[in-house]
């Protein structure tokens, strides 16, 4: 059985995300003054988004620190799959709005760098780089895997994050010079996403075996509550969860496009 009071204290766990967070202290506080523009104005404190990357620093504590990780390795896959959607949406969208724009201005700003980060931003780069890395990670072996040895589980869960990150630029950018894509194209990349990881859902969904022996023989948490029916709402949470997601971000989207300055073709 689960034990509720069981939360990971992982040297590698609470040591990388203290180290995150110190850095982000140190960079937007005592060391900001080398981040002053050209006029020499020294940037603010960010208050409001030091209070949203803190805040993807704990989601993601959350998601893989706490009880949930217990029950996503050892008993069910729709609890292993609560822990993608946490890292996936909420942390790397809060990591994303937590980060100003001078702060990552001398990695985007870098011309001798351009010409790449214009090709890995590009929406359709990003939207591949997040639908290959969670359509491959969810092949049965390599989810095995990461079931199996902890080193893999924590790649998986690391690449989950980076692909996020890769998922939401084209939304969230906080460069300057790599900005958010207009509204219309946002709206018609989220719909191309949605697309895209329907076959990984339809799979999951409508497999006639179940996929992950680990989880066919792992103990019943829940009476009459078989491997399958466990794996179709596995596959239920990733797919709704993507939806209304993206519907939310497609509303706003819609919202500023339909502002008479923004109504533009896509760029």
């Amino acid at each position: 059985m689960i034990d509720w009071r069981h939360w990971h204290n992982e040297p590698y766990l609470i040591g990388g995300l203290i180290l995150l967070g110190w850095l982000y202290a140190l960079v937007t506080g005592p060391l900001r003054g080398r981040f002053a523009g050209p006029d020499g104005i020294v940037p603010p404190y960010p208050r409001a988004q030091a209070r949203k990357y803190y805040a993807a620093l704990v989601v993601f504590y959350l998601a893989v620190g706490s009880p949930l990780d217990q029950a996503g390795e050892r008993f069910l896959l729709s609890a292993h799959m609560v822990q993608h959607q946490l890292i996936i949406y909420p942390a790397a969208v809060l990591f994303l709005l937590g980060l100003p724009s001078w702060l990552v201005h001398p990695v985007t700003g870098r011309r001798t760098l351009r010409p790449l980060l214009t090709v890995l931003t590009n929406p359709l780069v990003c939207a591949a780089v997040y639908t290959i890395t969670l359509s491959v990670w969810h092949m049965p072996r390599l989810y095995e895997q990461a079931l199996e040895y902890r080193p893999v589980h924590i790649a998986e869960h690391v690449m989950f994050f980076g692909a996020a990150l890769f998922y939401w630029w084209p939304l969230y950018s906080p460069s300057s010079e790599l900005p958010p894509r207009s509204p219309a194209v946002q709206m018609l990349y989220l719909l191309a996403v949605i697309i895209a990881m329907t076959p990984l859902f339809a799979w999951l969904a409508f497999s006639d075996n179940v996929l992950y022996p680990m989880y066919e023989f792992a103990p019943r948490l829940i009476t009459d509550f078989t491997p399958q029916d466990d794996q179709f709402l596995a596959a239920t949470i990733m797919k709704l969860g993507g939806m209304l997601v993206a519907f939310v971000a497609t509303a706003v989207a819609f919202a500023r496009w339909h502002r008479p300055e923004n109504r533009s073709f896509p760029t």
